[in-house]
């Protein structure tokens, strides 16, 4: 059985730690480094949702995504609700390893997974770090063009349902072949998705005056493609199971957690004029 520092050991090789931003939390949260791990969820939020999961299953380790303390805190009681999962964590053996803006940029990384998932052939990075190959976001391409509508529509199959669903943002018929994707927040890309000359730009989190401002542009390229923050980056749980699973063939059982952690869970729309 392979120690946890073993499986940290793979997890910063395929994510590099020097990667990660100068404001990122990433690494262990808590565990100890010696003990052993047979079973691993991967998901993208550390909440209590997915903490029960990980003791459903008998995992001592749980890789996320999101940083649980992204901001400097002076204790963790268990009266919090942050505390309580560390409490509760260190109490049943399950340690937490999280991989955050170092994932963004890695190769492959998170938006690898999301352009795979959508269908798209990389090639190369939407904001690419000094060697060019590393960086948030990625620009691809589908086999063919295909309408903008169309284009949604295969978003949305894609990736996991989430009750706001998935938006779209031009004219449905304009013809879609290059796509700029940037898992998570990526509103602030937009300037480079644009300067890309993609024909449509798919991120999560994009705010309504920057969207709007930029489809007041005549001909605005690219149309844009909103999604929850959750379904942008859950892909990459399964990019990372994978990265585990074959570094530890037979020894390490890797899961790829099914509860949907996105906050919006009601959806309501007017039924009369």
């Amino acid at each position: 059985m392979p120690a946890l520092s073993e499986i940290i050991t793979v997890l910063e090789q395929a994510y590099p730690p020097a990667l990660a931003e100068s404001w990122d939390a990433v690494g262990l949260v808590c565990g100890d480094p010696a003990e052993p791990v047979t079973r691993v969820l991967f998901c993208v939020d550390p909440v209590a949702e997915t903490v029960d999961e990980a003791a459903d299953l008998g995992a001592q380790l749980i890789v996320a995504h999101h940083p649980l303390l992204l901001r400097g805190v002076h204790g963790v009681a268990a009266d919090t609700a942050k505390g309580s999962l560390v409490h509760r964590m260190i109490r049943t053996g399950i340690a937490l390893y999280c991989a955050h803006t170092n994932a963004d940029s890695a190769d492959p990384g998170v938006s690898d997974a999301l352009a795979q998932a959508i269908g798209l052939r990389v090639t190369g990075p939407l904001a690419p770090n000094e060697d060019g190959v590393t960086g948030i976001g990625r620009i691809g391409e589908l086999p063919e063009a295909e309408p903008f509508a169309t284009f949604v529509q295969r978003v949305a199959e894609a990736l996991p349902a989430t009750v706001p669903g998935v938006l779209g943002a031009g004219d449905p018929d304009r013809p879609i072949r290059t796509v700029a994707v940037s898992g998570g927040a990526g509103d602030s890309y937009l300037k480079q998705a644009t300067a890309a000359g993609v024909d449509a730009f798919v991120t999560a989190d994009l705010r309504h005056h920057p969207a709007g401002e930029h489809l007041a542009n005549p001909g605005a390229v690219p149309a844009l493609v909103g999604l929850t923050h959750w379904a942008s980056e859950w892909p990459w749980c399964g990019q990372a199971s994978l990265v585990v699973a074959q570094a530890f063939a037979g020894n390490v059982d890797t899961y790829v957690s099914t509860r949907c952690t996105d906050p919006w869970n009601v959806r309501a729309e007017r039924t009369s004029i």
